[in-house]
């Protein structure tokens, strides 16, 4: 019974280990991630507010957009570009799979649910944490944050 206990741990470990890690290989041109998606029907992420404006629900949306930032421990996310003072945080569906790390500054789509909710001042801290910033940028974030975000079930490059 120990032995059977101790090897399924090995295996849990050994399969999250190899889980959690961001795809080889560059973010070129067509790569696609998670379910995939195409381009058809995309429509601009600078349409998000106004399409969210008194959305208090989730709406399935193809957003096409410019990648800021990646979370640089194993691209499980992602911070689009809305607009010039906008951004939108993205987290891949069901965690279930994550996009390569120099995927930040292409230009993506993206299929999935697009919504607006609070922010935790705490989970704000986690992801400035993964983004490494300094202790000093964490330090001040102080307030909750009304963000749009986006979960992503499929995930084109386009450029």
């Amino acid at each position: 019974m120990l032995q059977k206990m101790i090897f399924l741990l090995v295996t849990v470990c050994l399969a999250t280990g190899v889980y959690a890690q961001p795809p080889k290989g560059p973010a070129k041109p067509n790569s696609t991630y998670g379910a995939g998606t195409t381009a058809a029907g995309a429509v601009d992420a600078s349409r998000i507010p106004a399409m969210l404006k008194n959305d208090t629900g989730k709406l399935a949306l193809k957003i096409k957009a410019k990648v800021l930032d990646v979370c640089p421990k194993k691209g499980c996310w992602m911070k689009l570009q809305v607009n010039d003072s906008t951004t939108a945080f993205v987290k891949m569906k069901d965690y279930a799979f994550f996009v390569p790390l120099d995927i930040k500054g292409k230009t993506i789509v993206l299929d999935g649910l697009a919504y607006q909710t609070i922010t935790s001042v705490s989970e704000l801290r986690h992801y400035a944490q993964d983004a490494k910033k300094p202790q000093a940028e964490i330090d001040a974030i102080t307030t909750p944050q009304q963000e749009y975000r986006y979960t992503a079930s499929g995930i084109l490059v386009l450029e």
